[in-house]
């Protein structure tokens, strides 16, 4: 059996994850295709269309993660098959969902620009980190969904947080 390395990409899962819209939207666009902290640069990456997204109400903004989220598992189910690898690193649709759903309480309560790098900062942070479940979705939560899946956690925990922290400054 082949062993397949989760980390690097070769020139044929490059081709064939570049290949299709699904494998572009599941590598957030390229910034999954950095050769290193892939989850970070799309992290990164999701912020500069946050910055548009921001402008919806939230009547509007809550359909359009559903949708992100729904896009997500259809593209990181078909990316994965492609790679061969369920939940590659390259796959970073995740993290835009999870950052977007993040930066949420900045639409409720708007703060100073440095409470987008305190969103930024706690989504990567629950996003390693895995406290339960977000650890537990990863291991037992397979294909596009269980790419999606911890990271929407992960966004929900960090805007918990980020909401925590806006209420104490107003």
């Amino acid at each position: 059996m082949i062993e397949i390395d989760r980390k690097k990409l070769t020139p044929d899962q490059r081709r064939r994850l570049l290949a299709s819209p699904a494998g572009w939207l599941a590598c957030g666009l390229g910034s999954g295709l950095a050769p290193v902290a892939q989850g970070t640069f799309g992290s990164l990456a999701a912020i500069l269309p946050w910055l548009a997204l921001r402008q919806l109400a939230l009547p509007l903004y809550v359909p359009v993660l559903v949708l992100a989220f729904a896009l997500g598992v259809w593209a990181c189910n078909i990316a994965g098959r492609a790679l061969g690898v369920d939940d590659h690193r390259s796959l970073v649709w995740d993290e835009f969902v999870g950052q977007w759903l993040a930066l949420l309480p900045l639409l409720v309560l708007p703060g100073p620009w440095w409470m987008i790098a305190l969103g930024f900062a706690l989504f990567r942070l629950f996003d390693v980190w895995k406290p339960w479940p977000i650890g537990w979705l990863d291991g037992h939560m397979k294909g596009g969904l269980g790419v999606m899946i911890d990271d929407v956690v992960a966004g929900i925990y960090a805007a918990i947080v980020l909401a925590v922290a806006l209420a104490l400054m107003h």
